[in-house]
């Protein structure tokens, strides 16, 4: 199984930036697939989930408005869109891959996770 994230990068705020998360060694489409956020200093949270038709999506109240997570299953990779990007939303992102439906914004219910890739926002 491999999780590879990219995208991350330096960022003033107000910008844009598009995260990937390619996925293999699994079924991707039957997976519930999440993007989680960690910090420095900090504990990693929830930050956007997408059912396996990318019918339903899930986001934090922080990032409601400004992300968008989305999915294309013929590629096995998941994307988050991060628009007016804040100093705050500087961490660490990791994409992860859930079996169960149940319990999608806790870090618990993921089986499998990516190395993360870093993002800057500057003030």
């Amino acid at each position: 199984v491999q999780l590879q994230a990219s995208g991350g990068g330096l960022v003033q705020a107000g910008g844009s930036l598009r995260l990937s998360c390619a996925a293999s060694g699994f079924t991707f489409s039957t997976y519930v697939m999440g993007w989680f956020r960690q910090a420095p200093g900090k504990e990693r949270e929830f930050v956007a989930a997408i059912r396996w038709s990318g019918g339903s999506t899930y986001y934090t109240d922080s990032v409601k408005g400004r992300f968008t997570i989305s999915r294309d299953n013929a590629k096995n990779t998941v994307y988050l869109r991060m628009n007016s990007l804040k100093p705050e939303d500087t961490a660490v992102y990791y994409c992860a891959a859930a079996s169960s439906t149940i319990g999608i914004t806790k870090r618990g219910t993921y089986d499998y996770w990516g190395q993360g890739t870093l993002v800057t926002v500057s003030s």
